[in-house]
């Protein structure tokens, strides 16, 4: 696969653009914006706008713009019958000759809504016209609040969503460090776990990232009192720290 400065027709790009901050996508993700025909903005349903789009506004010269609503939910049906539905938009685009980037908070393919796109994609186009543009995502700008590392020589490192709390009870004692996504709905639950055993001291929470105000950086849980927090609430727990220096 090459890999060009201009985005190519007939091609499709998954773009991670980061936290949420314009300056903080790689050169590459901002060439193909720039370049790119048409771009698609996936927006939670009821969400007044996209951060993604906000985003990449500076980069903006001209492109069409289509916005991509999702439901939040699981409904794997109606997920799937949504992304193929949007998959066969982006194949017509592409074999009329254009160049079509879908944009996406963090990774393309770490928690990422791009991810069913792609699925519904491949089955259907050459992948050589298909590209993935990394991102920064929630847990590398979170690790950075802290300059602390998130893994050294042997460590293991997991990610996971927070959601399912026996799964997150059991990672605990299968890693050096946990990383888990989407905390902020489950945050008194996680707490409680936490302080069961006896991690709240060793935890880390980053809330909103990159959004200004609405940042929240907290380095030690043992006093934290919540209030109601942002599904983009990134917690990196040291379950097991061990000492390499």
């Amino acid at each position: 696969m090459t890999n060009t400065k201009q985005a190519q027709p007939g091609h499709f790009y998954a773009i991670g653009i980061g936290p949420g901050a314009s300056d903080l996508l790689t050169v590459r993700a901002v060439n193909i914006i720039a370049s790119a025909d048409i771009i698609l903005s996936p927006q939670a349903a009821g969400s007044k706008q996209s951060l993604a789009l906000t985003a990449i506004e500076p980069y903006l010269c001209g492109q069409k713009i289509k916005t991509i609503n999702y439901q939040m939910k699981r409904d794997s049906q109606s997920t799937r019958d949504r992304w193929n539905r949007v998959a066969q938009e982006v194949l017509c685009d592409c074999a009329a000759g254009k160049s079509v980037a879908m944009i996406t908070i963090g990774d393309p393919l770490i928690f990422a809504t791009t991810s069913y796109l792609l699925k519904g994609l491949e089955a259907q186009m050459d992948k050589n016209k298909i590209q993935v543009i990394p991102g920064i995502s929630a847990f590398q700008i979170a690790a950075s609040r802290f300059h602390d590392a998130l893994t050294l020589q042997e460590d293991r490192l997991m990610l996971m969503s927070a959601t399912d709390l026996d799964a997150v009870e059991a990672a605990l004692s299968s890693c050096e460090t946990l990383v888990l996504y989407k905390s902020g709905g489950v945050i008194n639950e996680l707490l409680a776990l936490l302080k069961k055993h006896q991690l709240l001291g060793d935890t880390q929470l980053v809330s909103c990232a990159e959004q200004g105000a609405g940042e929240q950086v907290i380095e030690d849980l043992s006093d934290f009192t919540p209030e109601s927090m942002s599904y983009m609430t990134t917690m990196i727990i040291h379950c097991g720290r061990r000492n390499w220096f």
